[in-house]
């Protein structure tokens, strides 16, 4: 077996590991009440969320692209990054959808290698930006994790200072201007503040009715947990959620309800990326069902 199928399996191994000590910790129930609590309007909620983030997603990768050097249009960004995070929350392994963009967008332009490290680039800064603002946000704001921040907060820049100092080269070569990177930030902060939303309205669906400013904490902390691997965020999203919840006294059962609602919200704002794959497959399938009569004419003349 290859390395990439057991990287797949492990995650798939490992929601399903968490959502069994999950179950065997806290029952069914909490599982169930997410299913039942979501609504029309959650999901509605969802879809609008989902719109903004895509699209500050996409204008992202086209500041990174072409601070490489590399074409890419916001129309064909956003929706190569619907398809993308569709892929990624419906096939196990989570980089699925990133790594089909990347590969298309570089047979598209005949570079591949500048695809995949514009994708490589846009991706990290995200992660980059979340981890700022999270470290941020759990300084200001009451938490768990209040108490130990400080540390945290000095090893985070003790890291972003290191991988800086190791990759100066190759950022020497990337020459993005200095508004380039602003735009970068902005984009990146607006997403992390829109999936943060969508924690707090999938909180609020289940009937949790905490303060903002008590959720905003939470919804962060299980934001980070859910880079690790799992299919499509589930299960340690759930089990991030029940011991967030738990530890700020709003119950490890409204925690795990909130972290389903959330998953449920999450794969139906990806469904647009369903319907761009379809169009996609039907572009490639027209013109071969076009040549099919000519061929039989051809055929039949002979």
């Amino acid at each position: 077996m290859s390395r990439g199928a057991l990287w797949s399996w492990g995650r798939v191994l490992g929601s399903g590991a968490t959502f069994a000590v999950l179950v065997w910790r806290l029952g069914t129930g909490p599982f169930l009440e997410g299913v039942r609590a979501v609504d029309g309007r959650a999901l509605v909620a969802a879809v609008v969320l989902a719109v903004l983030t895509t699209v500050c997603c996409a204008w992202r990768w086209t500041i990174v692209a072409r601070g490489l050097g590399v074409e890419l249009s916001l129309p064909a960004a956003v929706a190569a990054y619907y398809r993308s995070l569709f892929l990624n929350v419906t096939i196990p392994g989570g980089v699925v959808g990133d790594v089909h963009r990347a590969v298309s967008h570089g047979r598209d332009v005949r570079d591949v290698g500048r695809a995949v490290r514009a994708v490589a680039w846009e991706r990290f800064a995200g992660q980059v930006v979340q981890a700022v603002v999270t470290v941020v946000a759990l300084l200001a704001l009451p938490s768990p994790v209040r108490a130990s921040m400080p540390v945290v907060a000095i090893a985070v820049a003790v890291a972003l200072i290191g991988v800086a100092l190791a990759t100066r080269s190759r950022l020497r070569g990337w020459a993005l201007p200095r508004r380039a990177w602003a735009g970068v930030a902005l984009a990146s902060a607006v997403v992390v503040g829109g999936h943060a939303l969508t924690f707090v309205i999938a909180a609020r669906t289940v009937g949790v009715t905490a303060p903002a400013s008590r959720m905003l904490p939470l919804a962060l902390l299980v934001m980070v947990v859910m880079v690790l691997p799992s299919f499509g965020g589930w299960g340690p999203r759930e089990g991030a959620a029940a011991w967030a919840f738990a530890a700020a006294g709003l119950g490890a059962q409204r925690g795990v309800a909130t972290g389903v609602v959330y998953g449920v919200m999450v794969l139906a704002s990806t469904l647009p990326g369903a319907a761009v794959l379809l169009v996609s497959w039907w572009r490639r399938t027209r013109p071969a069902s076009r040549t099919e009569p000519t061929l039989r004419e051809g055929h039949a003349r002979a």
